[in-house]
This record gives C-alpha cells, sequence and structure tokens, in this order.
C-alpha cells in the first residue's frame, strides 16, 4: 500500500481512490491498482486501470471476461466501467499483500511449508478453471494478492491483453518474463500449460525471491516440481491437477461441496469465457434452462495459517490503515476533468 502520486485521478467512476496497492519498484504489474472508497463510505473496493501503455480495449474485454466468471481462488469483479480511452474495474477490499510485497515484508523468500501452502491453493484455482475450459492467462508474482483467507489469483487475462496472438509477447510492459510460457512469448495462443509454467516461476519467486532461480537454490523437496512446470516442452508440464496432487494429500470428499458458479448477469445467460484467438469468445454453457452453471471445486479452500508472522502483521497494517482513511469528499465537490467517469 502506497500513498497517491500527483498524477493520479482522486476518483476513478464513483470511487474516491485513497492509495496504490503496489509500490513503484514492482514494474511486473499489468494494471494500476487503487485501493478506494465508494462516495458514500460504505464500501471499500480495489480498482484496477489499464497502463498507459496498454491497449485499453483489450484490457476492457478482459476485465468484462473476468466478470463474467466466478471461480474459487479468482477475486470477483463486480463492476466494470468508464470509457473507450480509459476503462476500470472494481473488486471488494480485503487486506492483501501482492507476493513481491509479501516477501519484502517477510525480509525474503518463504518458508517452505508457505509455499507448499500457497501452490496447492493456486493449483487448486487453476485446476477447477481448466476443467471448465478457463485459461488463466495472467498469473505472475504480483497477480498473486496473499490476504488471511488464502490467496487470490488476479490480473486474469493479463497475456492476451498484452497482445494479439500470433504477434510476439516477448518484452511487452506488464508481463513478468519468467513468468511468459515460451510459447506464449512467441505469439501463440495462452492455453493452460502456459498457466503451469507461470505457476512454476510463481513458486520459485515465493521459495528464492526470483522466478528463474539455479536448479539448486529450489528447496530440494520442490525442485523436481517446478523444474517440471518450467519445462520448455509444453507436453513434458504437469498438469494443474498434478500439481495440486503432489502439494497436497488427498481431501476427504465434503458431503455438501459449495459450489461455484459461471454466472453472466440477473438473466443468467451462458457464461462467455474469453480465450481465443483474437477475443473471439468460447461459449460455456450452462444446459437448456439455463440455471447458473454448478462448478464444483477441486477440494476445500485453505485457510492462510502458513503465512508467516510478519506477513500477517503487514497485512494487520494495512487494515488499519484503510479504516482510518480519511472519508473521501463527495463527488460534485470535485471538478470534472480532474475525474474518470
Amino acid at each position: 500500500m502506497e500513498p497517491l502520486h500527483h498524477d493520479d485521478p482522486p476518483w476513478i467512476g464513483p470511487h474516491a481512490l485513497l492509495a496504490r496497492l503496489d509500490a513503484d519498484s514492482d514494474r511486473a504489474v499489468p494494471a494500476r491498482r487503487y485501493i478506494a472508497r465508494s462516495a458514500d463510505g460504505d464500501r471499500t473496493l480495489l480498482v484496477l486501470l489499464p497502463r498507459p501503455d496498454a491497449d485499453p480495449a483489450r484490457w476492457a474485454v478482459e476485465a468484462e471476461g473476468a466478470r463474467r466468471l466466478s471461480l474459487p481462488g479468482l477475486p470477483p469483479v463486480t463492476e466494470v466501467g468508464g470509457t473507450a480511452d480509459a476503462p476500470w474495474c472494481a473488486t471488494p477490499y480485503v487486506p492483501a499483500l501482492p507476493l513481491p510485497a509479501a516477501l519484502r515484508a517477510h525480509g525474503g523468500p518463504l518458508p517452505e511449508p508457505a509455499v507448499r501452502t500457497l501452490g496447492a491453493a493456486l493449483a487448486r484455482t487453476l485446476a477447477t478453471a481448466h476443467t471448465h475450459g478457463v485459461t488463466h492467462a495472467g498469473l505472475s508474482p504480483s497477480a498473486v494478492l496473499l490476504t488471511t483467507g488464502g490467496p487470490l489469483l488476479g490480473c486474469f487475462g493479463a497475456v492476451r491483453a498484452a497482445g494479439p496472438d500470433g504477434e510476439r509477447r516477448d518484452g511487452l510492459p506488464g508481463l513478468e518474463p519468467g513468468c511468459l510460457a515460451p510459447e506464449q512469448a512467441a505469439g501463440g495462443r495462452p492455453r493452460p500449460l502456459g498457466d503451469v509454467y507461470a505457476l512454476g516461476a510463481v513458486l520459485a519467486h515465493a521459495a528464492t525471491g526470483h522466478t528463474v532461480p539455479e536448479r539448486d537454490e529450489l528447496p530440494v523437496s520442490l525442485r523436481a516440481l517446478i523444474t517440471s512446470c518450467l519445462a520448455r516442452d509444453p507436453a513434458a508440464r504437469p498438469q494443474a491437477h498434478q500439481v495440486l496432487a503432489h502439494l497436497e494429500p488427498p481431501a476427504v470428499p465434503s458431503a455438501a461441496p459449495h459450489p461455484a458458479t459461471l454466472l453472466d448477469g440477473p438473466s443468467y445467460h451462458p457464461a462467455t469465457v474469453l480465450d481465443g484467438p483474437s477475443h473471439h469468445p468460447a461459449t460455456v454453457l450452462d444446459g437448456p434452462s439455463h440455471h447458473p452453471l454448478t462448478v464444483l471445486d477441486v477440494g476445500a479452500a485453505p485457510v492462510a495459517g502458513a503465512l508467516p508472522a510478519l506477513v500477517v502483521a503487514a497485512l494487520a497494517r494495512q487494515a488499519a490503515r484503510v479504516l482510518a482513511a480519511e472519508a473521501p469528499v463527495p463527488a460534485t465537490a470535485l471538478p470534472h476533468p480532474t475525474a474518470l467517469d
């Protein structure tokens, strides 16, 4: 959580900005992320804008795709707005540290038990998404938000938003090079095994502090798994559910699993997942009656009991600062040219 810059807009839509989520030193972040409060002061949100060097139209397509999804482990996008040149989206705020900030708070790489817990949670999220034809295409250290209720995986579609299929993506702003699978860097369509490559890079970052470590730097018990995730040949990588099985013992089946749903507004039309070349939609059908498609989560979501004490303390400080933040000035009191509609 960082102070606002002088050139940050005071308002985004109906939301007053309180602070930046990311530090200036975190360059590979595919969106500008702000902690904000609603005009009536009743709600706190995380509001996202595309980077100034991003294609706002492609970014808006992915934001809308995220809004249509409701999957365990993904922060729900509850609002989209703005204009064609300045889109934005919002998700409910919970105290959260991006993974790079968590490592700074801890003073270095996370302990091995915390890395395993993190990896299991992220693999569970990806396995659930992949089962239903959804490729995240945005996993990186900055996309991982650590909370006391478990990690959330944001930045949905960042690779697709950065550049179209068929054009090289290596070197594009906002993408972490070490998390970009070789086939995606070359312009290939993002697919599930590209998510697995990025998962390996994220676990390497959590365990060593960087996404492209030497093999001997990795914890012995995770070395083979992370190395296999980072295989250049997609066929040599494990599936997300296999990563989950390696990191976590089989869960005892629940008598009443909590369903996640893919919704598309109040009429529950089929949800559209944007995961194709040139953003042609792949449609996830939900049956002839158009009831919400039920997606059973792969196991129960873990609580973040493995978070180091210094990370938990940093989350508590952030929560206190947000709670104490000055209430927003009514939107009518602000000159319109400084606000984003």
